[in-house]
């Protein structure tokens, strides 16, 4: 199977170790968007251009593609990349980390991540395209919508729900059953105990509302 990675900044680099961890998948390269990363290598990946790139490399047999962009708060770069592929007809990879742990009966999205340590318990439902970064907890019977980046170490307590596009931020821990609306940002190690509408920003302990709320 041959792949190419799109991004080439930090998560390219744990995406990459996960697929280069496989085995089974020649990476071809990476493209980006920023022009002074073409020529450069990540962990011995080449980068070989842009975007543009995309179509001519399915046109020579290359049908996988991995997504190297991550999300702090604004996850709307990385569900753009994920619709770009799917636009041009690639089949996204949903990396998993040999040290992840997931229930057999949870359910993950295509193109979605699960980094070392991370757990996804019984019952949950990940979309398409969502992260759950290192040592992150999904418990039993939560949802995580499309585009979702539960970060670093952060806590979703049972039948929590996570609207799409939405960022859980590093440590952040969230209460059984509360409902976090669709591109809400959750604070790095807030405590959430209560809903929190789209386009909602909360932090701190308990997590209270942060400014202004966040429109995509």
């Amino acid at each position: 199977m041959r792949a190419v990675g799109v991004g080439a900044g930090g998560h390219a680099k744990v995406v990459l170790e996960l697929i280069q961890a496989q085995g089974d998948i020649e990476v071809v390269g990476l493209v980006d968007a920023d022009p002074h990363m073409k020529g450069k290598e990540v962990l011995g990946a080449p980068v070989l251009g842009g975007d543009e790139l995309l179509a001519q490399l399915l046109s020579d047999g290359v049908q996988h593609a991995f997504i190297g962009v991550g999300g702090v708060g604004d996850n709307t770069p990385r569900r753009k990349v994920f619709e770009l592929l799917k636009k041009h007809g690639y089949t996204v990879l949903s990396p998993i980390h040999s040290a992840a742990v997931v229930s057999p009966s949870a359910k993950i999205g295509e193109g979605t991540c699960l980094c070392a340590g991370s757990i996804v318990a019984a019952g949950a439902t990940i979309g398409r395209d969502v992260i759950v970064n290192s040592g992150a907890l999904v418990e039993h019977d939560c949802v995580v919508h499309d585009h979702v980046h539960v970060a670093s170490g952060a806590i979703l307590a049972g039948s929590v729900v996570v609207g799409e596009g939405s960022h859980i931020g590093a440590g952040a821990t969230v209460k059984q059953g509360v409902r976090i609306g669709r591109h809400a940002v959750v604070a790095m190690g807030a405590a959430v105990i209560e809903d929190v509408p789209d386009g909602g920003a909360v932090g701190g302990v308990p997590a209270r509302p942060l400014g202004a709320s966040v429109k995509r």
